[in-house]
């Protein structure tokens, strides 16, 4: 089976960490993934780091240029018809309307990476009835496609995936404690971008309150954002001083920074509903406290995994946090409990495989009757 993936995505964002394990565990399922995205930034950088060539000559420019827009449906169509593409898997909007004019005779499939991308109005819903399938990462996705009333025998549930083998405990956390000079004592960390919608104040607000216990504890926050200085400025006044880090944005040692942690926490699900940054946590092996927003309750078994708060109240954070940070063992076992069910849930393998049946599903009902 030859695979399309359009993803007209140049971040490394959203559905670009997704789409990159989908064409790797497709072709480790002996199939053949073809990926276009548009060129020139981290996206194609990760996927050139992953061994993946992208398609060139495919602009997948989102903004509205119609002469762009012809030339990429022109070139795909010649592209679908001489790599004789079974099935070509979209991402975004505008991927999803070039697939639409350009698809032929393959079968065409969306992923919502997030509920933002469900859109009611009728030329999106046009849009949605064309494909011959539709993948929710989510419940609440999935539940929006069936209030908007799409047919449910095309709408399918899969949920994220996490690069397991990069995520590991084989990470050496000592040099990123050391780097930042951290100490012995308990280290909470959170991994997002630092934006007013994400939740970092309320998280400084319960790390605070746990202080007068937990002195030595301390709090990274990890990632760039234009709330920044804000944060800092709330630190300062709060005089948490060297207790709260922000160290920038980490990438390439994540996996590190990760097991330098005790305590990962999540306030707010992100860009990508199917909740990457949890997930990265779980396969690194560290507890995840979480809100109940977006995909996380359905990511962290809560009491098991690690924690879900219920309610965005600074009290709430402190009580979860405490519960981890003042039992050791207890966060040792959630931590190993969330790398077992990102190993079982969210590998790249399941993934593969569960998309895999959606398309050999579809592509059997296309088939005609003998």
């Amino acid at each position: 089976m030859t695979v399309l993936q359009l993803c007209a995505n140049r971040w490394w964002t959203g559905s670009a960490d997704p789409v990159i394990r989908l064409v790797k565990g497709l072709e480790a399922r002996g199939h053949r993934a073809l990926l276009a995205l548009i060129p020139g930034d981290r996206f194609e950088v990760k996927a050139r780091e992953a061994g993946i060539e992208p398609l060139a000559g495919l602009s997948l420019e989102a903004r509205f240029h119609p002469a762009a827009m012809i030339r990429d449906v022109l070139r795909l169509r010649r592209l679908i018809r001489r790599e004789r593409v079974d099935v070509v898997h979209v991402h975004h909007s505008h991927d999803h309307w070039l697939g639409v004019m350009s698809r032929g005779g393959a079968a065409l499939v969306r992923t919502f990476h997030n509920q933002r991308a469900v859109r009611g109005p009728w030329p999106s819903m046009w849009l949605y009835r064309q494909s011959d399938a539709l993948i929710a990462v989510s419940r609440q996705i999935e539940e929006r496609c069936r209030l908007l009333g799409l047919d449910p025998a095309r709408v399918f549930r899969v949920g994220g995936v996490v690069d397991l083998a990069r995520f590991t405990a084989c990470a050496n956390g000592k040099e990123v404690r050391a780097e930042l000079g951290l100490g012995a004592g308990p280290v909470i960390g959170s991994v997002a971008r630092l934006a007013h919608n994400r939740g970092q104040e309320l998280l400084i607000q319960g790390f605070q309150r746990l202080l007068g216990d937990f002195p030595e504890a301390r709090l990274l926050l990890v990632g760039k954002g234009e709330a920044r200085p804000k944060l800092e400025a709330m630190v300062r006044e709060r005089a948490l001083g060297p207790r709260v880090l922000f160290t920038g944005y980490r990438d390439a040692d994540l996996p590190a920074v990760l097991q330098a942690l005790d305590v990962f926490v999540l306030m707010a699900a992100g860009s990508d509903e199917s909740c990457r940054a949890a997930l990265e946590a779980m396969a690194a092996g560290r507890p995840v406290i979480a809100t109940r927003l977006g995909a996380l309750p359905e990511t962290i078994v809560h009491g098991g995994t690690g924690l879900l708060v219920d309610d965005e109240r600074p009290e709430s954070v402190e009580a979860a946090l405490r519960a981890v940070v003042g039992d050791p063992a207890l966060a040792r076992a959630m931590g190993e409990a969330g790398r077992r069910r990102a190993e079982e849930t969210f590998s790249p393998a399941r993934h593969a495989a569960d998309v895999e049946a959606i398309y050999l599903g579809v592509l059997s009902r296309r088939a005609p009757s003998p």
